[in-house]
């Protein structure tokens, strides 16, 4: 499935938006490259709350250093905010082997039923765990899914995302495995809801391709997941 590609630094000054996202024509089928060449966001215009996301995409055979790819969700504030690139936001991980994960970037903030991975260097989602508090000073930025429903490479993935109120819910190839609480904001040292926010699609170390993403409004969590 391809190797890493060096001359990083050259490939990113020779990278434009219009060849870091594209519209291209794959098996037939219309959908989006994403490079990976550079860090860059593809966003939104609008905000969305309460609502549904379906997403299927597959890695390609060109590598920048990792396939390291993310769903940006609740998204706010100006770009750059997050690693010079990205606005503040709530990341649900796409990247290779860790597909799933929830990273809260900036000031970002949620609870998670969680357990101590058996080496106790990470948290992983429970629905037996213990409700946690995460982010940058409570127990870290990041939390790890409680499965891997991932596909081998080269293989569609199907993610589903579902936000209403202040609980995200992750879901890969049909599997829970995450659930989020109390998604927050951290500012003047005060926890404040987050509800909304754009989208991103990260471009970020492995070439990307989106055959279908589809939003639909939704007045709360479908119950076969909160059980």
């Amino acid at each position: 499935m391809g190797s890493p590609i060096t001359g990083f630094e050259e490939l990113a000054k020779k990278a434009t938006p219009a060849s870091t996202y594209q519209v291209v024509e794959l098996d037939g089928q219309k959908m989006i490259r994403v490079s990976g060449e550079i860090n860059a966001s593809l966003a939104t215009k609008a905000e969305y709350q309460n609502y549904h996301l379906h997403l299927e995409f597959k890695w390609g055979e060109k590598i920048y250093g990792t396939r390291n790819s993310g769903l940006l969700y609740h998204s706010y504030g100006p770009f750059g905010a997050a690693f010079g690139t990205w606005m503040a936001n709530i990341e649900h991980q796409l990247m290779h082997d860790n597909l799933g994960d929830t990273y809260l970037m900036c000031n970002t903030a949620c609870e998670t039923k969680a357990m101590k991975s058996s080496d106790g260097k990470n948290f992983n989602y429970s629905p037996e765990g213990q409700t946690t508090a995460f982010s940058e000073t409570d127990n870290g930025r990041s939390i790890k899914k409680a499965v891997d429903a991932e596909k081998p490479l080269g293989e569609w993935n199907t993610v589903d995302l579902y936000c209403c109120d202040q609980t995200a819910v992750h879901v890969v190839n049909g599997q829970l495995v995450m659930i989020n609480t109390n998604c927050s904001k951290i500012e003047n040292g005060l926890k404040l809801p987050l509800t909304k926010g754009k989208i991103q699609l990260q471009s970020e170390g492995g070439e990307l391709f989106i055959r279908k993403i589809e939003i639909e409004k939704i007045k709360g969590i479908p119950e076969k997941y909160l059980k």
